[in-house]
């Protein structure tokens, strides 16, 4: 597909779930993607999987939480690939279902550094590159709890509201450099991420989108490879909802 033969694409939380479905779309289109995880394991399968059907990837052992990561991860891709172009920062926790008063503040605060301080210390390493090279794009994975307030998810709830607001002050400082940043806001997805769910609940959540179904992984890999592409040329400091009309309600 054209605009996407001789890219480079950095992917963390990419070992499964929409980082994975990420990887293998982008690299089915002719991208070269950089296949980030904190389990080194997935990564190097996902990338397997690239290079079994005829795709360029590398694996890379990412943990989002630690800022000085984010600096290896881009430093790492540049030394294998010789260049960056897109970033997709989607690796996130889900951390407690409790009410505020009864939330553990160390988990709390872990869902905070992977999922808001890890996009943050993404972002810090990624724009050094991509505004000075003057092009890119970047697509932060949020969630309707962006845009939405749910009971009980009080740290995931709080980091993807923040999230939003990230992905639109970089844009704003980006945007002159000719580098766009943007978010995609998923619904419910059949991801390893939820792998806790019962069927029980997998249909309560279903039954929460006008859609009457949760997503596929590949139904947020699809707005995520738009947003990167020269196709979404003019959008920059949006959030996509790919929700299932969940928001709309």
């Amino acid at each position: 597909m054209d605009g996407y033969d001789g890219r480079v694409a950095l992917i963390s939380g990419a070992g499964s779930g929409i980082g994975r479905a990420s990887a293998l779309l982008l690299a089915a289109r002719g991208a070269s993607v950089a296949v980030t995880d904190i389990d080194l394991d997935r990564a190097q399968t996902v990338a397997g999987e690239i290079e079994a059907a005829g795709g360029t990837a590398i694996a890379l052992r990412v943990d989002v939480a630690e800022v000085q990561d984010a600096d290896r991860a881009v430093a790492d891709t540049l030394g294998h690939f010789g260049r960056l172009d897109w970033a997709v920062n989607n690796a996130a926790i889900t951390g407690e279902h409790a009410p505020i008063v009864d939330t553990d503040p160390t988990i709390w605060r872990s869902v905070i550094d992977v999922n808001l301080v890890g996009v943050y210390a993404a972002l810090r390493a990624q724009l050094r590159h991509l505004t000075a090279q003057g092009s890119g794009a970047i697509v932060n994975t949020g969630s309707i709890t962006s845009v939405n307030g749910q009971a009980f998810t009080s740290a995931y709830n709080s980091s993807k509201h923040a999230v939003a607001g990230l992905t639109k002050t970089a844009a704003l400082e980006a945007a002159a450099s000719g580098v766009r940043v943007n978010a995609v806001a998923p619904g419910y997805v059949r991801t390893p991420l939820l792998a806790g769910f019962t069927d029980e609940l997998w249909a309560s959540v279903a039954a929460l989108h006008p859609l009457g179904r949760v997503a596929t992984p590949e139904e947020i890999a699809a707005p995520i490879a738009f947003l990167l592409s020269d196709e979404a040329s003019f959008i920059t400091g949006a959030i996509l909802l790919a929700d299932g009309g969940f928001s709309a309600q």
